[in-house]
């Protein structure tokens, strides 16, 4: 088994490994990975110290395919304070997601930080999560997930880290590792099973906010699902390290019968 996400084929080409398969289709990448990925190419974009990567959009326009793509990146809103980069994935001759970011200047207001968001319980007050192995794919294989009490359908608390690096022979900051797992909210706590003849609820984007960088390689999930009544669901979550909440993430998804 591959012990990374990806390997780098150099020139912004690289190569998914089996670790990130999706989940709805054997020959599809999870966005999960990818995302993280991504978000590694645009903090290489013309870097500059001193910007906080603050917001993350990706818009996700078909299925990711497994194997050989490409991911570029352009500062498309330059500024001293505020920058917006952008990255986009193709594969196959064809556009596959296209991620947007917003750098802003960093700044000491430790005298009027707060957060409202409540902190969950740690890792060590969790234990096994054994309904994430309805998922298929070798990207949710890659992950240990601890489940919080009161988990039910469309609520839940979990902790998940995996193993993996997100580029073969190379280290990446921990932001990368924990954005790189933010997408697998959207199965945490469904609200119908997966699989069988029931019902699918993938995500069409992925749209993630930062008020600080998190740390280590614990992601901490607190998600509410929601399935509207005309097909359309949004998956929200507030993300934790260690340290506490530190951003939320959301996810439109679209409801349909299998």
């Amino acid at each position: 088994m591959p012990d990374s996400f990806y390997r780098d084929l150099g020139g912004g080409r690289f190569e998914s490994t089996i670790n990130a398969q999706g989940a709805w289709n054997p020959e599809e990448q999870h966005m999960a990975p990818i995302s993280g990925l991504i978000t590694q190419c645009l903090l290489e974009c013309e870097p500059r110290d001193g910007l906080h990567l603050s917001r993350l959009s990706f818009d996700i326009l078909g299925m990711i395919p497994r194997g050989e793509f490409e991911i570029s990146t352009a500062v498309v809103r330059p500024g001293r304070t505020i920058e917006l980069v952008e990255a986009r994935m193709e594969a196959g001759g064809r556009t596959a997601i296209v991620a947007k970011a917003w750098r802003l200047r960093t700044q000491d207001t430790a005298a009027v930080a707060a957060v409202e968001d409540q902190r969950i319980p740690g890792p060590e007050d969790a234990g096994p999560h054994e309904a994430m192995t309805a998922w298929p794919g070798g990207f949710i294989r890659s992950l240990e997930v601890r489940v919080l009490p009161g988990h039910r359908p469309g609520r839940g608390q979990v902790w998940m880290r995996n193993p993996y690096s997100m580029v073969e022979g190379r280290t990446s900051p921990d932001v990368v590792r924990l954005v790189g797992m933010v997408d697998a909210a959207n199965g945490i706590a469904p609200r119908v099973e997966p699989g069988g003849n029931s019902w699918m609820y993938p995500n069409v984007d992925l749209q993630i906010h930062l008020h600080r960088m998190p740390a280590g390689e614990w992601l901490g999930l607190d998600t509410r699902v929601t399935f509207g009544p005309g097909g359309v669901g949004l998956t929200s979550s507030v993300l934790h390290d260690l340290d506490g909440p530190f951003g939320r993430s959301e996810q439109i998804l679209t409801v349909r019968k299998l």
